[in-house]
């Protein structure tokens, strides 16, 4: 049997803040119960000190009622799946299941282990173009590749990083990287050759699911070179699995300064424009904020009327506030490398979420201030 988040277990984690937690702060989607807040790990040196701080991060996380980590293979040369394994490890001794966590992580970036090789052409050339992983014709930007070999090898590490059998969800790393230097077309046939990789991984229990991972993609206007369509690639899906599909999950940067993913009308469903809330909704797909105090720029200084509007007690919760209770927003991430970030952040875990005229009231507020 395949160790993966599940919804006994995701249920049973959430009973155990029965009394602590909100309601609200647990959201169930895709059959799996996850919490309002998750755990980044972007940030950081790649050295042992924050390894450690990182595997601290997320026991205290899930000790407090966050059950949602995120990662990729690239944060800190891999530092972060590893950290994120070892505390994994920690909670089965505090009685935390690995099945009660939702583990999360990205391929498509190229990246050495552990720290910087002293030469990173050589490092690459043994590693993958001498056994055939990639070539270079597969690589855009000189570091992003998402070939059905390349993942098989990227998804193997991560499992191997992580030390666990399966993935929860698995990202490609913001993809449209590859429409910098790839045709419209030769892209969308990219994605499918992907998601046909991704979906025989899926069928052999390596992961539950997988989504996109992006930055720009769904958050430009829809005529920009690099811009996205969650429904052309829900339909790519839909062709290689049928209804039951497992393309079920798309990360994007939404906070207060980004709020494209619920005001711009980018995404088109039967000809008529969506939001990329409204898109998801519509598709069956579940949406996690990143930078959801866009690495600390909107934590602090913000206008009085979000004040007036949400309450709470430092801009940091405001911020953190808007962007878990936004409708269509499953879980808000957030970086924390440290203890005291997440025992700080974990204080919402007891707050319910704004209601529908609390955000309505941040909206009318903000376009008059």
């Amino acid at each position: 049997m395949t160790r993966s988040a599940t919804l006994e277990a995701t249920k049973r984690y959430a009973n155990r803040f029965a009394g602590r937690a909100a309601d609200g702060h647990f959201r169930e989607a895709q059959g799996l119960v996850m919490s309002s807040l998750g755990l980044g790990t972007y940030l950081g040196q790649p050295d042992p000190k924050v390894d450690a701080s990182y595997t601290a991060a997320f026991v205290a996380a899930a000790e407090n009622g966050i059950n949602l980590v995120d990662a990729a293979i690239n944060y800190r040369f891999q530092r972060s799946e590893r950290s994120i394994g070892t505390a994994i490890k920690q909670l089965a001794t505090k009685g935390f299941s690995r099945e009660e966590l939702v583990v999360c992580t990205k391929g498509g970036y190229l990246t050495p282990d552990g720290s910087m090789p002293a030469e990173p052409t050589e490092y690459f050339l043994h590693e993958y173009i001498q056994p055939g992983i990639f070539t270079p014709k597969d690589l855009v930007a000189g570091s992003h590749c998402m070939t059905p070999r390349f993942l098989e090898d990227q998804l193997a590490r991560s499992l191997g990083n992580l030390q666990l059998e399966c993935i929860d969800v698995y990202y490609l790393h913001n993809p449209e990287t590859q429409l910098t230097e790839v045709s419209r077309p030769d892209f969308l046939e990219r994605v499918r050759d992907a998601f046909i990789y991704l979906e025989s991984a899926a069928d052999t229990g390596k992961i539950q699911f997988y989504g996109m991972a992006t930055w720009n993609g769904f958050r430009q206007e829809a005529k920009v070179r690099d811009a996205m369509q969650l429904a052309e690639f829900a339909q790519i899906a839909t062709d290689i699995a049928g209804e039951k599909h497992r393309f079920r999950f798309v990360q994007i940067p939404f906070n207060l300064g980004m709020t494209e993913a619920l005001t711009l009308g980018n995404q088109s469903i039967g000809g008529r424009d969506r939001t990329v809330m409204e898109a998801a909704s519509e598709l069956g797909i579940t949406l996690v904020a990143s930078a959801s105090l866009l690495q600390g720029q909107v934590a602090r200084n913000l206008p009085s009327f979000v004040a007036q509007a949400l309450g709470l007690e430092s801009d940091a919760e405001r911020a953190l506030q808007f962007v878990r209770s936004s409708p269509g927003i499953t879980t808000a991430l957030v970086g924390m490398s440290r203890v005291e970030h997440v025992h700080a952040n974990a204080r919402l875990v007891g707050v319910a979420p704004a209601t529908v005229d609390q955000f309505t009231q941040l909206f009318s507020r903000g376009e008059g201030a």
